[in-house]
């Protein structure tokens, strides 16, 4: 039998019992103890013997965010453990093909130190106006206070997010970023606040694939803006730097952590980097491991991370009744036809998103939303809890930290999909509103602002916090996921079925 080829540099998942390198074992290992650390043994039994892993991973998933509605005392030891197992789940390959430990790996980056290339901007010094662009209007003052309000009437957005975003147009001042070193981890995302940043004077230290035609787009902005960006070089800049210019994470994090580490102050990182598939599991552990470098080499720092709409939230009472409301209020024929298939699929279809409602030890009523599309995998929901428990853990440390929902967008790693681009476009027949990008870009680039600025949101880790959730809860702009009547995953056939009526 010919040897096992041997694996490409970098991270990997660590060999299974079987001598292969799944992120399925890997995935279950990593909700399995968080489970454990839970108090919920059952669940995490359950998660290490699924064979049907693709189709039935929401399950852990709920469970460990039901879990921790009830033990808010366990949250970040779960989180904790969570993370640790994620190290242990994956293996750094050296040049020399030898396996080592993540921690390992960190402390020795292998290779040059990378070097620094620098690009400052050629526009106007002033710090460009925050706006929000909206079907085809340019939102300030007034009007997108307006806005806002009307989102919040119509349950796609959070009250609280609206009054953050609310402070940011009564707060210009806070958009002069020239006193913040900002890095950020997947700079060039398309769901990233580059644009934004760019305009607003701030230093920024950028981390993207070694691919020149990413390093020319992203130039192009810089030039275009007032900020200082500062990106690193795998050698000599020569006639054409952006053939040296950026890193793969998944090859070279430990590189990336000792670059940033050598600027030797605070930093704002945001952890913005997305792949598709297993790679993405692995693009979230990668960046964990600069963001904890970071936060222990320089305790100041702070963190950002956009969370998806489509996983699974504790949610706050006032929006789960809204949901119920919404299913209570349903008249006529299509009641009728809704009830009827939610009963012979069990559930399947037109499942009520809040059939009950969950009790905190404080005292408060909390839904639990499940917004995970199956589509996107487990992979893609593992490391979205990642990054949430790495938010958890590093407030509890005392860093700043901010993790907002962004809502459901139109960018190009969705679209691309062609089933989830079909419910996309028939979203808003279940009073889901899904964004353009520059109008996301807009909102989640003010909110990361608001965290950085503020004393008044869970960002601060001086503010206290009824449950450590609230982290998660607070300033959400879900597009209205945690309002509609039904779990969105049982309308999502319908939604895919008129979203191929509609499409262009």
């Amino acid at each position: 039998m010919p040897a096992a080829p041997a694996p490409t540099p970098g991270l990997v998942f660590r060999k299974d019992g079987r001598a292969g390198r799944s992120s399925s074992t890997a995935g279950k290992h990593i909700l399995a103890r968080a489970l454990d650390a839970l108090g919920a043994f059952s669940s995490a039994q359950a998660t290490r013997a699924e064979t049907r892993w693709r189709r039935l991973y929401p399950h852990p998933v709920t469970h460990w965010v039901e879990g921790a509605v009830l033990r808010p005392q366990a949250v970040v030891a779960s989180a904790e453990a969570g993370l640790a197992a994620a190290w242990e789940a994956l293996a750094w390959v050296g040049d020399d093909g030898v396996e080592r430990d993540l921690a390992e790996a960190l402390a020795a980056p292998e290779g040059w130190p990378l070097a620094t290339f620098t690009l400052k901007g050629e526009g106007t010094a002033a710090v460009h106006p925050w706006s929000v662009p909206y079907r085809g209007e340019t939102l300030q003052g007034d009007a997108l206070l307006q806005q806002l309000l009307r989102w919040v009437e119509a349950g796609v957005l959070e009250a609280s997010a609206a009054k953050a975003l609310g402070r940011c147009v009564r707060h210009p001042e806070w958009f002069d970023l020239s006193d913040r070193h900002i890095a950020l981890l997947g700079a060039g995302s398309e769901a990233g606040p580059l644009r934004w940043l760019v305009r607003w004077r701030a230093n920024l230290l950028a981390v993207d694939l070694d691919r020149p035609e990413v390093w020319t787009r992203i130039a192009d902005l810089v030039r275009a803006g007032n900020a200082t960006l500062h990106l690193p070089l795998r050698g000599p800049a020569g006639g054409d730097w952006t053939r040296q210019a950026g890193v793969d994470l998944l090859r070279d994090a430990p590189r990336a952590a000792a670059w940033l580490r050598s600027f030797e102050r605070p930093l704002d990182v945001g952890a913005f980097a997305y792949a598709d598939g297993e790679r993405h599991l692995r693009v979230s552990v990668a960046m964990d491991l600069v963001v904890r470098a970071v936060l222990q080499a320089q305790p100041a720092s702070s963190v950002a991370y956009l969370a998806t709409p489509s996983d699974v939230f504790p949610v706050p009472e006032a929006s789960a009744r809204f949901a119920q409301r919404r299913h209570a209020g349903r008249s006529g024929p299509l009641r009728w036809l809704q009830d009827g298939l939610c009963a012979l699929t069990r559930g399947g279809l037109f499942r009520p998103h809040y059939p009950e409602l969950m009790p905190l030890p404080d005292g408060r009523q909390l839904g639990v939303s499940d917004s995970l599309v199956l589509q996107q995998g487990p992979n893609y929901a593992v490391a979205k809890r990642l990054q949430q428990w790495r938010a958890l853990v590093a407030r509890a440390q005392g860093h700043r930290v901010s993790l907002n929902v962004a809502p459901g967008t139109g960018t190009h790693s969705v679209m691309k999909n062609p089933a989830l681009a079909a419910g996309y476009r028939g979203a808003s027949a279940f009073q889901v509103e899904v964004f353009e990008p520059d109008t996301t870009n807009a909102l989640m680039a003010a909110l990361w602002v608001h965290d950085l600025r503020t004393d008044r949101a869970p960002s601060d880790p001086r503010v206290p916090l009824a449950h450590p959730l609230d982290l998660v809860m607070d300033q959400a702009c879900h597009g209205g996921l945690w309002t509609t009547a039904f779990r969105p995953r049982s309308v999502l056939p319908a939604a895919a079925l008129l979203g191929w009526w509609r499409r262009p």
